[in-house]
């Protein structure tokens, strides 16, 4: 199959958009809570997926939650507590770019939990989950599929790139080497904690465009019905003439002598 043109892309993306626009109206009128995970091998396209589903909603409505390492006292907590903190309330649409499966994957994989910790959280997950889902929060958990050899045409992208460079890190490094560990260690994580209240949905990102696009229009048919009729906000005439704004060169402060204290 061909790979899509930017400009097709675009517009296949924006009337989709246009949804996701008036599902955030409609949560926030309806006081609805919506939490989107998405999970996936390095290079997946979880974070490029994520721009497009927030791009043109209100940041201080639509959060993008990317936790970084947990400190030395998270370490020492619950392990879904750090995670808590960041739920939406009402009106509040979440998106995390990986979740609470670091557990399931990378911890796993490269053996930062025990396999007490790793077995726990297997059994504690989807309970956690049914108390999400039982408060009304709408859960929606999404892997990302990439084949080894597109990983790889990535990976080396991002070597090349300058732009791309900080997407590299020495985890990632690793993880080349542990595509098959990484493997095993996701169908243990399906199969324990893909539920009826929570289930996964995997979708196919070798096309990452398309896969794009296949998510967000999962996403919305999932959704309840959000049609909110928006009345046309009317702007009343202005009295007078229109100003223009003053501009012009700023004069420079003059200059301060600092003192250094050294005689």
């Amino acid at each position: 199959m061909a790979k899509l043109k930017r400009k097709e892309y675009e517009q296949l993306l924006e009337p989709m958009q246009l949804e996701l626009a008036n599902m955030a109206r409609w949560a926030q009128q309806r006081g609805q809570r919506v939490l989107a995970l998405f999970e996936g091998r390095d290079t997946a396209g979880k974070g490029g997926v994520i721009q497009d589903l927030a791009e043109h909603l209100n940041p201080r409505q639509c959060r993008v939650v990317a936790l970084p390492k947990p400190t030395d006292r998270e370490d020492t907590q619950w392990y879904f507590q750090r995670h808590t903190a960041h739920l939406p309330a009402a009106g509040e649409i979440v998106l995390m770019d990986r979740s609470w499966y670091n557990r399931a994957g990378v911890e796993k994989v490269m053996g930062y939990c025990t396999d007490a910790q790793y077995q726990a959280f297997l059994k504690q997950a989807p309970v956690f989950e049914k108390m999400l889902v039982d408060d009304g929060i709408l859960l929606f958990k999404y892997w990302l599929c990439v084949d080894q050899e597109q990983q790889e045409k990535r990976f080396a992208e991002r070597r090349e790139d300058p732009l791309k460079g900080w997407k590299l890190s020495p985890v990632d490094l690793q993880s080349r080497l542990a595509y098959d560990d990484y493997t095993r260690a996701r169908e243990a994580m399906l199969q324990a904690t893909h539920s009826r209240h929570a289930p996964w949905t995997l979708v196919d990102f070798n096309d990452q465009k398309r896969g794009r696009l296949t998510l967000i229009r999962n996403l919305l048919d999932r959704l309840p019905d959000t049609h909110i009729d928006e009345p046309l906000v009317e702007l009343p005439p202005l009295k007078g003439k229109l100003k223009k704004e003053k501009f012009g060169v700023v004069k420079p402060l003059p200059s301060i002598a600092l003192s250094t204290g050294v005689p």
